[in-house]
């Protein structure tokens, strides 16, 4: 297939007249072809007027026909083969074992969203039965169910060219909860988006649904951005970024007339907690797991430990002397683009600049473009509470380990810390009423807890939460990753004393689609 650098707007292929986009090969500073001409508020206006016109006929697709729809993108996305993995290579630098992943998460994510569909719980059907007889006064019939927000607004994410973009989970669950979707393609990866847009443009017209329910959109800056937020048609934005990013979407969306939802996930440094027993029986096996984690993918994910914590002592230095053994034997690895890349080195310089921490170890230097080194720092608790500046993310391969003189600084430091996706226990069974008492903290700053694992690697399923406190996502009710991520797309309606015949299918008497409804207080089976 051959790739255009035009917009997709509804079935239509559209030249944009704005600022040229241009993927590049990080691991070789290459430009790739075509470039893609960014999009204007004009376009931003067709998109929007498409995807109005198609909401209020697709958030009444039968549950069956959507589920297919979801489906079939996954399909699409599949029949790309090799086309698609080799483009993403070239794009991102990621190696091919790691693409074939992502693109079966982000398959098995449609997929996941199309049984969800299909089940029909999130529509949270609740019957409350006429009273007529009830003194003092009558009650009347009551229904309720969930219906889509409206157009959405998703910006592709720099790190996850597949699972977080084009057709990633938030797409995904906003076609799932009925919302015609508008999706910015991030400016790293436009071939591959664009790959991936026509997969999913494909499968609405295979699919016999109204073209407005997806478009494709590339810019440069922010006018296409913030077009889209502003648009009163617009009713909701999903993002995965930067704070400033996301903070500049989040004010956008509240100064409109009518202020709609960002669901934003910017930025967290995952705490991991080493207790003590736990230190000392098993230092090494610690090491080599945190080593492992943090270089994974060159330490570009949003769950990657940044900051450990732990009682100073020889089990900590133990630990330290042989993580920092590991990373300097690690090998310097290409990031995604020149700009996450500079923006590494930017905050590594910043670290090791830093009179409050001091440079544990630093991996081999690369000798290709754009390869970051990974690097361990440490600090003192004291310092570390005295410098916000230390809970800054550094995105890619480096990790602050935190010294503790005692307990109850260990909780200090948690209670300093920002709102974070994950934190991580690693504990022995002698540990157990520590970790207990550390709980309740950790309840409040995080969004996922682990015990004795690693935080990278999210499992897409029912009950995963990504999400947290802020400024590890703009609205910690929610979670991006996980069948819970429709509610996001989703509110309620109330209807009063409707006619059987004028209700929607899903709150008729008969219950034509089987739900499990709330009926009068009861959860039928």
């Amino acid at each position: 297939m051959s790739l255009t650098g035009k917009l997709l707007i509804g079935q239509q292929t559209i030249p944009g007249d704005r600022e040229i986009i241009q993927g590049i090969n990080p691991a070789t500073d290459a430009l790739l072809e075509p470039a893609y001409a960014g999009g204007s508020a004009e376009h931003v206006e067709q998109a929007c007027a498409l995807a109005w016109a198609a909401f209020d006929r697709y958030r009444e697709t039968a549950l069956e026909a959507r589920a297919e729809f979801i489906e079939t993108i996954a399909h699409e996305i599949e029949a790309l083969g090799d086309e698609l993995i080799d483009r993403a290579m070239a794009e991102t630098g990621l190696p091919r074992p790691r693409l074939l992943g992502e693109r079966g998460r982000t398959c098995q994510q449609l997929r996941l969203f199309a049984r969800t569909v299909r089940a029909g719980e999130w529509l949270d059907v609740r019957v409350d039965s006429a009273q007529p007889q009830r003194q003092p006064l009558p009650r009347s019939d009551l229904r309720q169910r969930q219906i889509a927000l409206g157009p959405v607004a998703v910006f592709g994410a720099s790190n996850f060219p597949l699972a977080f973009s084009v057709a990633g989970g938030d797409t995904a669950s906003a076609l799932a909860a009925g919302c015609p979707v508008i999706v910015k393609a991030h400016g790293a990866h436009p071939g591959t988006s664009e790959l991936v847009g026509r997969a999913v443009a494909r499968a609405v017209k295979a699919c016999g649904l109204p073209e407005g329910v997806f478009s494709l959109l590339y810019g440069s800056g922010r006018e296409v951005g913030i077009a889209l937020v502003s648009d009163p048609r617009i009713k909701a934005v999903g993002f995965t970024g930067s704070r400033s990013g996301g903070l500049a979407l989040i004010k956008a969306a509240q100064a409109r007339p009518e202020p709609i939802p960002v669901y934003a996930e910017m930025s967290s440094i995952n705490p991991v907690l080493l207790f003590p027993a736990a230190l000392r029986n098993r230092s090494q096996a610690l090491a080599e797991g945190f080593v492992s984690s943090l270089t994974l993918g060159a330490g570009q994910f949003c769950t990657n430990p940044g900051l450990v914590i732990a009682l100073k002592g020889p089990a900590l230095d133990t630990f330290i002397g042989a993580a920092a053994e590991l990373i300097q034997r690690s090998p310097a690895q290409t990031m995604l683009t020149p700009g996450i890349f500079n923006a590494y080195e930017s905050s590594v310089n910043a670290l090791a600049e830093n009179p409050r921490a001091r440079l544990a170890a630093v991996g081999q230097r690369g000798t290709a473009p754009n390869q970051g080194q990974a690097h361990i720092f440490v600090a003192d608790a004291a310092d570390f509470l005295a410098d916000h500046a230390l809970q800054a993310e550094a995105f890619g391969a480096a990790s602050l380990v935190v010294q503790c003189a005692g307990h109850e600084e260990v909780r200090e430091v948690l209670e300093h810390l920002e709102g974070q996706l994950t934190a991580t226990l690693h504990l022995d069974d002698e540990d157990l009423d520590q970790a207990r008492s550390l709980l309740p903290t950790l309840e409040r700053k995080a969004g996922r807890l682990l015990v004795n694992g690693w935080p990278t690697g999210v499992e897409v399923c029912d009950a995963m939460v990504h999400g947290g406190p802020f400024p590890a996502t703009s609205d910690p009710r929610t979670t991006s990753v996980g069948t819970a991520a429709i509610q996001r797309f989703l509110r309620p309606v109330c209807y009063q004393d409707f006619p059987d015949a004028l209700l929607p299918t899903a709150l008729k008497q008969a219950n034509p689609l089987a739900l499990r409804r709330l009926l009068d207080g009861q959860r039928e089976a």
